[in-house]
C-alpha cells in the first residue's frame, strides 16, 4: 500500500483544528457571559463587565469565522503554502486577556 507510509491525512489535521477554536470560542463566549451576568447581578466594577463582555464578543466573532478559518487551512493544506492566523489569534488573546483583567478587577473590588 503505497499511501500507507503517509503521515499526513487529507482532512483530519484541519477538523481537529477546526474543533479546538470551536472550543475555544465556546469557552470564551460562554464564560464571558456568564461572568458578565454574574458582574453585573452582583454590582462590580465597569471595568469587570467590560473586561468579560469583551471576552464573550471575541468568542463570538471566533465562533463565527470558524468556517472561514476552516476553509483557509483546507486550501493550505492542499497547496502546501503556509497559512496565516494572526486575526484569529488577536481575537483568541484579546478574549482572554480580558477574562484576566475582568478576573483581576473582580479580585480588587470583592476586598
Amino acid at each position: 500500500m503505497p499511501g500507507s507510509e503517509e503521515i499526513w491525512d487529507e482532512g483530519l489535521q484541519s477538523e481537529r483544528t477546526r474543533l479546538a477554536w470551536v472550543r475555544t470560542a465556546v469557552a470564551l463566549s460562554t464564560g464571558g457571559l456568564a461572568a458578565t451576568g454574574l458582574a453585573l447581578r452582583h454590582g462590580l466594577p465597569a471595568f469587570a463587565i467590560a473586561g468579560f463582555a469583551l471576552a464573550a464578543l471575541c468568542g463570538g466573532v471566533l465562533l463565527i469565522r470558524t468556517r472561514v478559518r476552516f476553509r483557509r487551512v483546507q486550501a493550505a493544506l492542499h497547496a502546501g503554502t503556509p497559512l496565516d492566523s494572526g486575526l484569529d489569534a488577536v481575537f483568541a488573546w484579546l478574549g482572554t486577556l480580558s477574562v484576566v483583567a475582568g478576573a483581576v478587577a473582580f479580585v480588587v473590588s470583592v476586598r
